[in-house]
């Protein structure tokens, strides 16, 4: 089966529509490279291990990691009050559980 857009060519984009495509694509680029550092900064401090409290950091990266999730990639930002108080209480929620689950593993 041909591909329908072959016959468009190279030039099938004008340059008011890359512009477009662009300014839509350019914050959930800049979303995935953020993610992507701090998983590398992440992973780095699991495999070196460059101090003892290591795992401070890397619970704030973790940290960071889940607001830019929240923020950008659910878009909590532009909703109501009322579900961005309902995603904070959720999430304040799972740090409660992985809390206690922590203190469970580290007390045994």
């Amino acid at each position: 089966m041909r591909n329908p857009f072959h016959a468009l060519g190279p030039q099938a984009l004008g340059p008011q529509d890359r512009a477009l495509l662009w300014s839509r694509l350019r914050r959930p680029v800049r979303t995935f490279l953020a993610l992507l550092a701090l998983l590398a900064v992440n992973v780095t401090l699991g495999a070196t291990r460059p101090f003892a409290q290591a795992w401070i950091v890397e619970l704030a990266v973790v940290a960071v990691m889940a607001a830019i999730i929240i923020l950008v990639s659910m878009e909590v930002r532009h909703e109501a009050p009322l579900v961005r108080l309902f995603a904070g209480v959720g999430f304040f929620w799972v740090a409660i559980l992985f809390g206690m689950t922590l203190t469970d593993y580290l007390a045994r």
